[in-house]
C-alpha cells in the first residue's frame, strides 16, 4: 500500500557531509497527513539505514540522526548492507 503513496519531504532532508563522507538524509511522511515522520540515511556507496522509530517532528528525526553521527561517526552509514535503527 505504501508504494502507492505520495510523500512529503522535510526541508531538513538533503546531503550531509563530514570529512570525506557524504550521505543523503531523507525525512518524510505521507503527503497531506499529520503522520509521524520517518527517516532513512542513504550512503553514496549504496548503503541505507532506516529507522524503525517514527518521530513526532522532523526536528526530532534530525536530532536522532545527529546523535547517531556524534555517537558512531558518519562512517557508520557508509556500509553497503541495509540497517535498521530503533
Amino acid at each position: 500500500m505504501e508504494d502507492d503513496c505520495d510523500f512529503e519531504h522535510s526541508p531538513l532532508s538533503g546531503k550531509f557531509t563530514r570529512g570525506d563522507i557524504t550521505v543523503d538524509v531523507e525525512i518524510y511522511r505521507t503527503a497531506g497527513t499529520w503522520d509521524a515522520w520517518r527517516m532513512e540515511v542513504v550512503s553514496i556507496s549504496g548503503g541505507c539505514t532506516r529507522w524503525h522509530e517514527r518521530f513526532d517532528t522532523e526536528q526530532d528525526a534530525y536530532r536522532a540522526f545527529l546523535a547517531m553521527v556524534d555517537a558512531d561517526g558518519l562512517a557508520s552509514f557508509a556500509g553497503a548492507k541495509p540497517k535498521l535503527r530503533h
